[in-house]
């Protein structure tokens, strides 16, 4: 039996979350202390998991913390295939010795929010590398084509007469799938998903089983704006050292502040519900995200390493305090920030400045300004990481 709480239950439901599906089916069973298997499946498309990625795995702590049974899936096999549910164009596929790369610290970045130990894990090519022809014949028959080109990113690419792969068409069926080989009472995703997360009920019909119950979670956005992607290299990334994290963090824009308090923590929601008074009063808002940024960072590194960064920020950033080991660069007029830094000499490649410049790691010292590579350079300041820094004078 899973534990009752009617508050947790209800926080459950409704933190960070956009749609459940059947809502009063699963609240039912919750409130009942029915022990559930509630699945979370990620491709290891990248080899870092981001803090977006920690709103489901979030999400599925909490039912863990209940007591239920959580199911992690890593999806290696997926992976290969390729998820275009929130891709404006094709999503290449990625051999396999790509995906077998970026998955070998999955499991250890996952653990830095669940519980490991108490977690069932399975990458699903267990399953789907055994399917034949005619098992995926079968599964398809359940989908209709307009039901797959109906969904508003396919359509849009039809519509601008861009190629859309008959292989996409496919992935719904194994990630629906994967919840008929774990038994899923319930699976977790992000709104980008719904059309995945339905597969799964629609499958299991076809298998006999209960269809699954699905809650799906919001997508947060990045630090400059944009929907949280490692392809955009806007992320705040679970492995990101201690004064890099709580950095982004205060990068990012203050209109996200409330949102990452409300998807990204599980600060009680009455204090967040404060911090908004504050905010909306004309507070500064800089404070509140200092706590914020203490409180990602504390998550993901522990009290003392949070407390560490918080220190570096307000010494390095709020009260201005170049370290003595800046390093002087003469630029020369019209010249890019990455052809100065590249010239420089103090990077081991062009290719891990870039890294770097992707990853929004070079900024204004004063203003914090993310700075692009192809910015024309200026006198003044720059951070890049979390260490250097670079004193410029253009001649």
């Amino acid at each position: 039996m899973a534990k009752v709480d009617t508050q947790k239950v209800n926080e459950l439901l409704t933190r960070g979350v956009a749609e459940v599906i059947d809502k009063e089916n699963l609240k039912k069973k919750l409130l009942l202390g029915k022990s559930l298997r509630v699945k979370l499946g990620i491709d290891p498309t990248s080899p870092h998991l981001h803090i977006g990625r920690s709103v489901p795995l979030l999400k599925l702590r909490d039912f863990q913390e209940l007591g239920h049974k959580v199911v992690f899936i890593v999806g290696d096999f997926t992976g290969v295939i390729g998820d275009t549910s929130d891709k404006e164009s094709e999503r290449p596929m990625l051999d396999a010795k790509t995906i077998k790369k970026n998955l070998l610290t999955y499991i250890k970045q996952a653990g830095k929010i669940i519980d490991i130990k108490k977690t069932e894990i399975h990458y699903n090519s267990e399953w789907l590398k055994k399917l034949t022809y005619q098992d995926i014949a079968q599964q398809a028959n359940v989908f209709s084509v307009a039901e797959f080109i109906g969904r508003e990113n396919i359509k849009k690419r039809l519509n601008a007469q861009k190629r859309v792969s008959l292989r996409e068409t496919l992935y719904p069926l194994m990630q629906g799938y994967d919840s008929v080989a774990v038994k899923a009472d319930v699976e977790l995703g992000g709104t980008d998903q719904r059309f995945n997360l339905l597969a799964g009920r629609e499958l299991q019909r076809y298998y006999k089983k209960e269809p699954q119950d699905v809650l799906m979670t919001d997508l947060i956005l990045g630090i400059d704006g944009r929907k949280m992607s490692s392809s955009w290299g806007n992320t705040i990334n679970l492995l990101d050292e201690p004064n890099d994290m709580f950095g982004k963090v205060m990068s990012m824009g203050d209109e996200n502040i409330i949102s990452y308090f409300i998807h990204c923590t599980r600060v009680a929601l009455s204090q967040i519900s404060e911090y908004k008074k504050h905010i909306d009063r004309g507070a500064n808002p800089r404070d509140i995200k200092i706590a914020l940024a203490y409180e990602i960072t504390r998550l993901y590194w522990g009290e003392k390493k949070a407390k560490n960064a918080k220190e570096h920020f307000i010494s390095a950033f709020q009260k201005k305090e170049v370290p003595l080991d800046v390093k002087k660069l003469v630029a020369k007029k019209n010249e890019t920030y990455f052809a100065l830094l590249a010239r420089s000499k103090a990077f081991q490649s062009k290719s891990e400045l870039m890294r770097l410049f992707t990853q929004g790691g070079v900024c204004g010292f004063s203003s914090h300004k993310r700075i692009t590579p192809y910015d024309t350079v200026a006198n003044g300041t720059i951070r890049v990481g979390k260490k250097i820094f670079f004193s410029i004078e253009v001649k």
